[in-house]
Formats: C-alpha cells, structure tokens, sequence
C-alpha cells in the first residue's frame, strides 16, 4: 500500500484508499488479497475509444495487486470525496459515506458485509443515509436490507 501510495504521489494522480483496507481504517478490520485505491482521471490515458493506464501507475506492488477504480461518469460527487478523504497514517482513506455509497453500488455479500461490520464498528447510520439521499437515493433499500440484521439483534 505504501510504495502504491508513493507511485500515486510521483504521478501526481489524486486518490484515497477504498475497498477492504478501508473499511479496517474505519474500524472494522478485514482480511483482503488487494488494495484498492478509487483515483482521478489523471489515472487514464484516452486514445480516441481505448482507455489504458497512464504509463507508471501501480497495478501490482511486491506481490500485492493494486486495483485502481475509476470514478464513474455519473459519479463526479466521487472527486469530492477524494479531495475529502481524511489520513490515516499518511494514507488518505475515503470517507464513511462514500464507502458505504461504493460498498452498496457493488452489491456483493462481502460488501454487504463491509456495510454491516461498519455499522457495528461505529458508522453513524445517519451519515450514511445522508449521503445516499444526497447522491444515491435509489441505494437507500440496500442500506435497510443491510441494517436489518443489526435492528433484530438483541
């Protein structure tokens, strides 16, 4: 994570950690295989029709996949969440909200999980819902389906 950290920095590519290191920096550690950063469109290089990395940017590090997510085109509120991202040692981590945004969009078991092990964790089920209603109402259901185990726990 660091030396990709690093390489993004030289590059001078915006990005915040996303993914299941994410979620452990926000209090609900997890094991993952990867790391997975969301980062700008400084990212890519455009060739007419074809998309390809920019030249240096790290996909792999000592072994260690490193996925960087593009921000989708009807995403563009993700810009704002990079430039928010807050440090944790050093490392910008995207914020609870977007997490959670990126979490349900994927809409996964593990991710789901993520969402529910996050709110265990602390995550104010108001942020969430905030941003959701912000940027992605349609994801609100998702978020219920969620949280529905937690609200039947004793």
């Amino acid at each position: 994570m660091r030396d990709a950290t690093l390489r993004l920095d030289d590059l001078q590519i915006p990005y915040a950690l996303i993914g299941g290191l994410a979620v452990g920096a926000h209090g609900a550690p997890r094991a993952t295989k990867d790391v997975d950063f969301l980062v700008g469109e400084e990212a890519f290089e455009h060739h007419g029709p074809i998309v390809s990395f920019r030249a240096g940017l790290p996909i792999e590090s000592g072994g260690v996949a490193v996925d960087p997510v593009s921000i989708g085109a009807e995403e563009t509120f993700l810009v704002e969440a990079i430039r928010e991202a807050t440090q944790s040692f050093g490392v910008p981590v995207i914020g609870i909200g977007p997490l959670i945004y990126m979490k349900l969009s994927a809409g996964r078991r593990q991710d789901e999980a993520d969402v529910q092990r996050l709110m265990e964790a602390g995550a104010h089920e108001r942020t969430a819902r905030e941003y959701l209603e912000l940027h992605a109402p349609q994801l609100l259901p998702e978020l219920e389906r969620c949280l529905e185990p937690l609200r039947s726990r004793p």
